[in-house]
């Protein structure tokens, strides 16, 4: 079992939007860097544990607890010339972007960016280093352990 930080603007996508889904589920779609893609399609696995992070928000942060409950496959926005997220040099031959799904497992009260860089535990966290912008990041296990007895 890995461990994962998954951002999400909360007005595309929050915690509250996730735990009203049907079946709490929902497809993690729109991820356009191709890092973060590698992460979903030769890393993540069902089961992973993610810490749900809503960015580009009045007050980033950590606001609940999912986990993976799929196999990457490919994003559909990808295909749509209505969606934000379309590609036109993706095909449904040879797509580019892949999503997983992921499964609510409980809000938490918002652990703020700011507390995050409080904590020496958190040093190494990759949401923390000077100029990340990725949307999808690994999580080590003493981190995943500090947030969620300590934290969340």
């Amino acid at each position: 079992m890995r461990y994962w930080l998954m951002k999400s603007e909360p007005d595309e996508a929050s915690i509250d939007h996730l735990y009203a889904a049907p079946e709490q589920t929902l497809p993690w779609t729109g991820v356009r860097n191709y890092q973060a893609r590698n992460f979903m399609r030769d890393m993540m696995g069902i089961g992973d544990g993610v810490l749900f992070y809503h960015s580009s928000c009045a007050e980033p942060g950590i606001a609940g607890i999912a986990e993976v409950v799929s196999g990457a496959y490919p994003d559909p926005t990808q295909f749509d010339p209505k969606s934000a997220y379309y590609d036109a040099k993706s095909t449904r031959e040879a797509p580019r972007w892949v999503l997983v799904d992921v499964r609510f497992v409980k809000k938490t009260p918002l652990v703020p960016l700011t507390e995050l860089r409080a904590y020496p535990e958190l040093a190494g966290m990759r949401v923390l280093a000077k100029g990340n912008r990725l949307s999808i990041t690994p999580v080590t296990d003493d981190e995943w352990r500090f947030i969620t007895e300590q934290l969340a």
